[in-house]
């Protein structure tokens, strides 16, 4: 269980859609709006697991179209998030939107999010801790979602956290190119898993 906790948490602390677009609301738009657009992130994810788990996930991304339709969506999401952060200059960028995001884009985005599908996939197909199959994926939402929820909740933290900071602007926009670093590799890593 330990080793499962632990790729828990490496899995989900590193940098994806979830998790920048978390800060960026916090950043843009405070922690109230931070923590419903968390709330629906969280929902999505727990349905999100629930499709690997039943084997929804698995049936309906069996068919080539969708599934090379929803990686053209993912994608080309991606990409679009990391030109937006190297693009903008001396600001700290995460994500920009023009209405404070709630619970429905949190759901949108998770339904679209790559790294939710990849990291339940590894989560609930590895890391046997031989508890029965009824016992043993419920035990596993659990300690995810007891990872999960802190991380998040972290990131939203730093993001308000950022928002009332006065940085430079060379330091706003390596910040910047870091991030829009992160999500290219897992542009890459999306990329590779095709191969």
């Amino acid at each position: 269980m330990i080793a499962f906790a632990a790729a828990v948490f490496f899995l989900i602390v590193t940098p994806g859609p979830g998790v920048l677009s978390t800060a960026g609301v916090g950043a843009a738009f405070g922690g109230r709006a931070g923590v419903r657009y968390v709330i629906g992130l969280c929902i999505g994810t727990n349905i999100v697991a629930l499709a690997v788990i039943s084997g929804v996930a698995a049936v309906v991304l069996a068919d080539p179209r969708i599934r090379t339709v929803l990686f053209v969506l993912s994608t080309g999401y991606l990409l679009y998030l990391a030109f937006r952060i190297a693009t903008a200059g001396s600001r700290i960028a995460f994500i920009e939107a023009q209405h404070k995001p709630g619970i429905r884009d949190g759901l949108a985005l998770q339904a679209v999010n790559p790294k939710a599908y990849a990291v339940n996939t590894v989560m609930f197909s590895g890391f046997a801790i031989g508890l029965g199959p009824v016992a043993e994926p419920v035990v596993k939402l659990l300690i995810m979602n007891a990872i999960w929820l802190p991380l998040h909740f972290l990131w939203l933290g730093l993001g308000v956290w950022l928002r009332s900071l006065d940085l430079a602007e060379r330091t706003q926009r390596m910040i910047n190119i870091a991030m829009a670093g992160s999500m290219l590799v897992v542009v890459g890593l999306a990329l590779a898993s095709l191969i």
